[in-house]
């Protein structure tokens, strides 16, 4: 009996140590495979990079860069998949750890692809360059996103399927829940359709200056329920698709030319012909000027004001960009200054002249008598 026991014992110790030794190689292959997981980001990665940018374009390095991350997990699903040919607890071939696998590559694919659609990467903006430009920028975020859901739907669909899950009867149940959840999510669905009409009408594109009731600024993004609008004063403003929609827009962005109006007082003591000096010298000074546009000049003495003789601009300049727009004025004005001093003409200010009659004066002195 003795000698059984020490047999047993024995065989135990045995079997103990070939579980810890199987146990051992199995997690030595795992963290193998994560160092060269950060072999690889770190050295190769890193040098494909560098062969991808040496290629006309930048097409293949948005693509390896989205699958950056996705293919760094890639060295560990493949490190578990080798390391259970050692484990001592589940069997390589087991099918309910395959479908684990198998869905961890897709959710890796997915992943990357994921980022590949993402707005930031520019993948789209590439394929709209290649194509000329036929998509509108608006377009691209809304696209982006439309694909990304359709990515994660693909992507829960085959997984549901690898599981043995039936999708058919998610989808059906979807279907009957339908309309609980369109009158549950109204607004959503609002400023959905808002966010259609938006990218089908096109009343403004990405980076466009508009202005609304509730916003003016610069357009930033656009998405499924809301558009971002950043301001002047460089807050970032959220606006709802269906509230913009709704809305009367103003797209000065799409400005053919931008006007510039204003009147110009001159003394009352200016004569007539050094007034039809200055008007003459201003309009020609004004249509030889690059930077004006050419079919809208309007100089002409326009009206006797309380204390100036105004002159009447009017007329626009070729950039509508703001910016250029305000130096082009500056530039004009200092013309017209030297216009104005080269003729001897004074501008006009707020001024009111006071005439007294004999009658009035000899009163006064009168009273000034009395004292």
């Amino acid at each position: 009996m003795a000698f059984d026991s020490f047999v047993m014992a024995f065989l135990g110790m045995q079997l103990d140590y070939e579980v810890l030794k199987d146990l051992g190689i199995s997690i030595g292959i795992l963290i193998l495979f994560i160092l060269f997981r950060n072999l690889f980001t770190k050295y190769v990665f890193q040098l494909i990079l560098k062969l991808a940018g040496k290629t006309p374009t930048d097409f293949f390095t948005k693509i390896f860069l989205a699958f950056e991350r996705p293919l760094g997990w890639g060295f560990i699903i493949i490190g578990l998949y080798v390391a259970m040919d050692y484990f001592p607890f589940i069997e390589q071939h087991n099918a309910l750890f395959l479908k684990f696998l198998r869905s961890m590559v897709i959710v890796l694919i997915t992943w990357g692809l994921f980022n590949l659609s993402s707005p930031t990467t520019g993948i789209l903006i590439s394929v709209n360059e290649k194509i000329n430009n036929k998509i509108d920028l608006i377009l691209l975020p809304f696209i982006s996103r439309t694909i990304r859901v359709i990515l994660i739907a693909i992507s829960i669909s085959v997984i549901g399927q690898e599981f043995d899950y039936d999708v058919n009867g998610l989808v059906a149940g979807l279907g009957l829940g339908g309309l609980a959840f369109a009158l549950a999510a109204k607004e959503a669905v609002g400023n959905l359709i808002g966010g259609i009409v938006i990218v089908t009408e096109k009343p403004f594109s990405i980076g466009e200056w508009i202005l609304t009731p509730s916003v003016e600024g610069t357009v930033e993004d656009i998405n499924f329920r809301s558009t971002k609008i950043r301001t002047f004063s460089q807050a970032l403003v959220t606006v709802p698709n269906s509230t913009l929609a709704n809305e009367p827009i103003t797209n000065w962005s799409r400005m053919g030319k931008r006007r510039i109006t204003f009147h110009l007082g001159l003394n009352y003591n200016t004569s007539k012909d050094k007034i039809e000096r200055v008007v003459h010298q201003i309009e020609q000074m004004l249509r030889t000027h690059d930077e004006v546009h050419p079919d809208t000049i309007m100089v002409a003495f326009d009206q006797y004001n309380d204390s100036s003789l105004d002159i009447l601009l009017y007329f626009f300049t070729n950039t509508t960009v703001w910016a250029e727009h305000v130096k082009i004025k500056h530039e004009i004005n200092i013309a017209i200054m030297g216009i104005l001093e080269e003729e001897g003409v004074e501008v006009a200010f707020p001024s009111r002249t006071i005439y007294v009659s004999p009658q009035s004066s000899e009163l006064f002195q009168t009273m000034g008598s009395f004292d």
